[in-house]
Parts: structure tokens; C-alpha cells; sequence
């Protein structure tokens, strides 16, 4: 009986730290594009897009507050300018574990409308990890305590080489996922411009340790689509769904975040 007590006990336990694990907020950065003297593209109606993408990512925030799972970081809290290398830092600064990028869309046509969602290239990423690779500091800041060795003079180089690969295949892959995850919530919203996530090479995607997506909200080029973004009731209907789709995609992976 004692031997069954001690087993419950320590099923108890074991119950209780791993709670405390999968209890911890993700950190998830949310980066309003453009700002201050970067107005982003202009609508007929002159509606920025720097105003548009301020005003979606506060509401997302607040969303993501009131739940407990969630941590929201906001790049940007004003019209301010923050260059595209200063956003992915200030999401790795925090430890982001997500990073969303928010857009409105503009095209020469204006008929072009709908929504999209964009991911790292394979091209922009084999760029990205020659830069890591050159960077005793970036590798230490992705690798922990094995970066240190691994881009010590006498390393293997394939080694690190190998390593700073699989950790930019596992990005890419939850990029895409998280990406559908948000188009899927979106189309309830609105038209999609592309059903599935494209791939890009765009400076906010550029994180090799941080799962990003760019989310075009719109094309603020199209008068109709511009007078809806500037709703702050459609604005609303955006936010929510982004921050679905990212429950959505937590819910999938419960152990993206996780610190082992």
C-alpha cells in the first residue's frame, strides 16, 4: 500500500511540473509594418498602410493578453520608424518563440484584392544562414553554450554548418504551418488573395531561430478593400483571426515554446 501511495505521489508531482512547463505564455512578437517616416503604401483615399498595420497589431495584442497561453510583444507601439534588422531583433530580445508581421497589400492594378500570408524563401534563408555562420555571436545567441564551441577556431564548421541548417528547416516548416493555420481563419474574413502561404525573400523574415510569417491584411491599393481597412470593426475581425489562427496552430504544437 505504501509503494502505491509513493507511485501516486510521485504522478502527482510529475503532473504538477509538467503544468508548470506547458503552463508558461509563449512569447509571440507582433510586428505592426512600417512607421513613422516609412508610410508603407498609400491608399485612393490616402489611408497608410503604417496606420492600418499599428492599429490590427494593438488589437491583436490585446487579444493575446487576456489569454493565458499567449504573451504578446509589439515591436512598434506608435508611429515610429524601426528599421527591418531592428524588428527581428527586438522579437529575439524578448525571446519570441513567434513572430507575425502585419502588411496591407498595393498593386499597380486596383482591382488586385484579397488576403496573403508569406513566408521565408529557401533562397532568402541560405543567405540568412551564411551571415550566422560568420557571426560568433549570432551562432552563441541561436546555439546557447554549443555556439561558443561550435564557432571556436578549431570547430567543425560542418558541424555548425549542419546545425544552423536543421534549425532553419524546423522555422520554415512551422512558418508554413502557421501561416495556413492563420489563411484558414482569414478566409472567414474576407477574400484570400493566395489560399496558400507563398514564399518570399523579405527583410522581416529573416529570423533562423524564430517561426515568422508576414500576414497582407489587404490591398489598400483597392478602394473598396481601403475603406474596409480603415473599419475599425473589420479591423476587429482581422485581429481575431490572426489570433485564432495562432491558437489554432498552438493547439497543434503545445510544445513550441517549451524551455528544456
Amino acid at each position: 500500500m505504501k509503494c502505491l501511495t509513493k507511485f501516486f505521489s510521485m504522478i502527482v508531482i510529475l503532473s504538477f511540473f509538467l503544468n508548470i512547463a506547458y503552463a508558461q505564455k509563449i512569447v509571440i512578437a507582433i510586428d505592426a509594418g512600417h512607421g513613422g517616416k516609412d508610410s508603407g503604401a498609400v491608399g485612393p483615399n490616402k489611408l497608410y498602410e503604417k496606420t492600418v498595420t499599428l492599429a490590427i497589431s494593438q488589437k491583436l495584442a490585446e487579444l493575446m493578453k487576456h489569454d493565458h497561453s499567449m504573451k504578446p510583444v509589439l515591436t512598434r507601439t506608435s508611429d515610429k520608424y524601426i528599421s527591418v534588422f531592428q524588428r527581428s531583433e527586438i522579437a529575439r530580445q524578448h525571446k519570441a518563440s513567434l513572430l507575425i508581421s502585419i502588411h496591407a497589400d498595393a498593386a499597380p492594378v486596383s482591382s488586385a484584392s484579397g488576403i496573403s500570408a508569406w513566408v521565408l524563401s529557401t533562397k532568402r534563408a541560405d543567405t540568412e544562414l551564411g551571415r550566422w555562420l560568420e557571426k560568433h555571436e549570432k551562432q552563441s545567441q541561436l546555439l546557447g553554450g554549443a555556439g561558443d564551441v561550435l564557432a571556436g577556431e578549431e570547430s567543425n564548421p560542418y558541424l555548425s554548418q549542419a546545425i544552423l541548417d536543421l534549425q532553419f528547416s524546423y522555422s520554415q516548416r512551422a512558418s508554413y504551418d502557421l501561416a495556413k493555420a492563420i489563411l484558414k481563419e482569414m478566409h472567414q474574413v474576407g477574400k484570400l488573395h493566395k489560399s496558400r502561404p507563398e514564399y518570399a525573400s523579405l527583410g522581416v523574415l529573416r529570423s533562423p531561430d524564430i517561426p515568422s510569417v508576414l500576414v497582407e491584411v489587404g490591398f489598400i491599393s483597392n478602394i473598396y478593400e481601403e475603406k474596409l481597412l480603415k473599419s475599425t470593426a473589420h479591423q476587429d475581425k482581422i485581429a481575431k483571426a490572426i489570433y485564432f489562427g495562432v491558437k489554432h496552430y498552438l493547439k497543434q504544437n503545445p510544445t513550441i515554446g517549451v524551455k528544456h
